[in-house]
């Protein structure tokens, strides 16, 4: 679990203000409950489409703290990806699951926030966190901003998911509870997550909002990734 200091978490929030470019527009589906529903795309098919990295980062990120730099970020014309672990990220909102007693690197904000001004409930709403901006990358040049929509992949389940979260400016490779255990892996915020490989997509200038609207979040991820693999 990477520690978000409120230094950066302030930081994020400031530099990563909404000013998005058209969003991908949501469409209503029924709510889903799994990773991956019946006629989704499949996980392999996603990874197909990631047969090469066009590295579009300035260098690599750390997986941990402490860990040799060896994760880039690759580009598409649709979309960013990086191949990393996944460390459980409980910040946000205080829930049964996610507070200082369950983590002790827990911290009450995310650089976004919901449509009702609160934050965002790590425990419920699958989210990925992306590096604050730094000379490595800027994940907003490439179209990517809170609400963006991911498709994050693992061991042959696909998760939907939004950006909610930004984190450390050298490290890669978090998502929230909800993420998680959607993916099948162990939630824990202290010992759980995977440590490797796992694959994280964001589509370029896509939007849900409200960010915390999980059903659209779904919708928009399986109608941008079957756009994704077909345009291969």
């Amino acid at each position: 679990m990477r520690v978000h200091a409120p230094a950066l978490a302030a930081a994020g929030a400031a530099l990563l203000a909404p000013a998005a470019p058209a969003p991908a527009t949501a469409v209503a589906s029924p709510a889903r409950t799994v990773a991956r529903s019946a006629g989704a795309v499949a996980a392999a098919d996603l990874l197909a489409r990631l047969d090469a990295c066009t590295q579009v980062s300035h260098g690599r990120y750390r997986t941990d703290a402490g860990r040799p730099a060896t994760v880039p970020v690759c580009g598409t014309r649709d979309a960013v990806f990086w191949k990393a672990d996944l460390d459980i990220d409980c910040d946000g909102r205080p829930t049964a699951r996610c507070n200082r007693r369950t983590d002790p690197h827990f911290f009450a904000s995310t650089a976004y926030q919901q449509s009702d001004g609160r934050r965002l409930n790590a425990e419920t709403l699958p989210y990925i966190v992306v590096p604050a901006p730094s000379g490595i990358w800027n994940h907003r040049a490439a179209g990517v901003r809170g609400g963006s929509v991911a498709a994050v992949v693992y061991r042959g389940r696909v998760q939907y998911a939004v950006v909610g979260d930004t984190g450390p400016r050298d490290t890669i490779g978090e998502a929230s509870y909800a993420a998680a255990q959607g993916l099948g892996m162990r939630a824990d915020p202290r010992a759980g997550g995977a440590d490797s490989g796992v694959t994280y997509i964001a589509f370029k200038n896509s939007r849900v909002a409200p960010i915390e609207d999980r059903r659209a979040a779904v919708a928009t991820g399986e109608r941008l990734a079957r756009l994704f693999v077909a345009n291969h």
